[in-house]
């Protein structure tokens, strides 16, 4: 393969196929530190793998910055920030642009640098995206110091190369490209959270509040039905705590073994399923889950303090369950329980029953105990389930036309630029 072949994406449009082959830039050419301070008038910003550069407090939840901030550096709409600090999949830093249309300030420690063009700025916030890339850009130059932390001056960070487009229009045109299909996620992802929000609503009105022995919205057909009554949970259904196998058990060996981390997972791959040998279905019977059970980890939730639970399909049948999980076995409709777990209400009475517990993990006693209000008539939970369900369908829609997006860009990214072992 020739030398200009090398500089030419594997996808292109049209209208520049015939024009000059892209060209190897220093980021040094298209990046520049301009290195304005703060006025003590900008919000404190962070930037996040997933949300870009985000208010602190919409992050976060409160500021973080110190209490003086005029060494904080300022950020101009569009301009690239290089954060320098390990984060998951990205062990050497994230590469974001500010999409902010305002001047914000950031951590002193990040590197902040003013784009040659905005069209530049879009594709190298597009080019760093995904861990890959800037793993490789930036794997040679960085050193770690004792504490984890990244040494590097904002001139190494711009002294390595990529291959980037000459054309003005053709920048153009690969910048309007990106935008569009992130303004359309952007979209979906805003769609996303209505519907979330909508649901978060429904579930405060279709259960009866604190003090209150009926919902707040009802369906016309029950309107005249009474209260709710109150009764123990353990009259809905029974829990079975998951079993604290012996290192000599070797249930990790041809057994899946359900974990805290995978509920909550609407579905389990398949490719690494295996099957539980007869002896292991027979000893642990009790702690195997099928299909119809739910699943929820009896640990206390931390941080937003969501009850983690799981409708469990094919995918989970016949596995075993981790001590620290449980499955739940209901008598009554089994959807319109799994919706009263999710309440505020119910949250707030599980949470209470382990306050101060160390280490914070739930017993499927506590949960048993707990009073719960619920209408008379079966056909009113069903109702309830069904309204519910028909929500939850579409927020599944519309998470996974949000992956679909998204996988599609990967897919454009990974053809819009020139191989990296090229």
């Amino acid at each position: 393969m020739s030398k200009n072949k090398k500089l030419i994406p594997e996808l292109r449009f049209p209208e520049f196929e015939k024009n000059e082959t892209w060209a190897e830039r220093k980021l040094s050419d298209v990046l520049f530190e301009h290195k304005e301070k703060s006025t003590g008038k900008e919000e404190v910003y962070s930037v996040s793998v997933h949300k870009g550069v985000v208010n602190q407090i919409e992050h976060l939840g409160r500021v973080f910055a110190a209490s003086n901030t005029s060494n904080y550096k300022k950020v101009l709409p569009g301009d690239i920030i290089y954060t320098k600090s390990p984060t998951g999949d990205f062990p050497f830093g994230i590469i974001k642009q500010s999409k902010v249309s305002t001047p914000v300030i950031v951590s002193p420690l990040y590197g902040v640098f003013r784009p040659e063009t905005n069209d530049i700025g879009i594709i190298l916030d597009a080019y760093f995206e995904y861990p890959e890339r800037t793993i490789n850009y930036l794997s040679s130059i960085i050193q770690k110091g004792a504490k984890n932390t990244i040494n590097i001056h904002n001139d190494t960070f711009l002294s390595k190369s990529l291959i980037l487009p000459v054309d003005k229009k053709e920048q153009q045109k690969i910048a309007s490209c990106i935008s569009s299909l992130e303004e359309m996620i952007t979209a979906h992802s805003q769609k996303l959270d209505l519907l979330k929000s909508h649901k978060k609503g429904l579930m405060q009105n279709l259960f009866p509040q604190e003090g209150e022995k009926v919902p707040r919205y009802r369906f016309k057909e029950f309107e005249n039905d009474g209260e709710w009554k109150k009764k123990p949970v353990k009259q809905l259904f029974s829990i079975f705590q998951g079993y604290a196998f012996a290192s000599n058990d070797n249930v990790t060996s041809g057994t899946r073994w359900i974990k805290i981390a995978d509920v909550g997972i609407q579905e389990m791959k398949n490719d690494t399923q295996s099957f539980l040998p007869m002896e292991f279905k027979e000893k642990y019977k009790k702690f195997l889950v099928k299909k119809g059970d739910y699943v929820l980890a009896l640990t206390r939730p931390i941080l937003n303090m969501k009850l983690k639970i799981a409708r469990i399909d094919e995918a989970f049948n016949d596995s075993l369950l981790n001590q620290r999980v449980g499955k739940i076995v209901t008598s009554n409709d089994s959807s319109f329980v799994y919706y009263l777990l999710q309440t505020t209400k119910m949250i707030e009475n599980i949470n209470k029953n382990i306050a101060g517990n160390e280490p914070p993990n739930l017993s499927f006693q506590q949960i048993e105990d707990i009073e719960v209000f619920l209408p008379s008539k079966m056909i009113e939970q069903q109702k309830i389930a069904s309204c519910l369900s028909a929500l939850d369908e579409l927020i599944t829609s519309q998470t996974e036309q949000i992956e679909q997006l998204k996988q599609h860009k990967k897919g454009l990214m990974q053809g819009l630029f020139p191989k990296m072992n090229d």
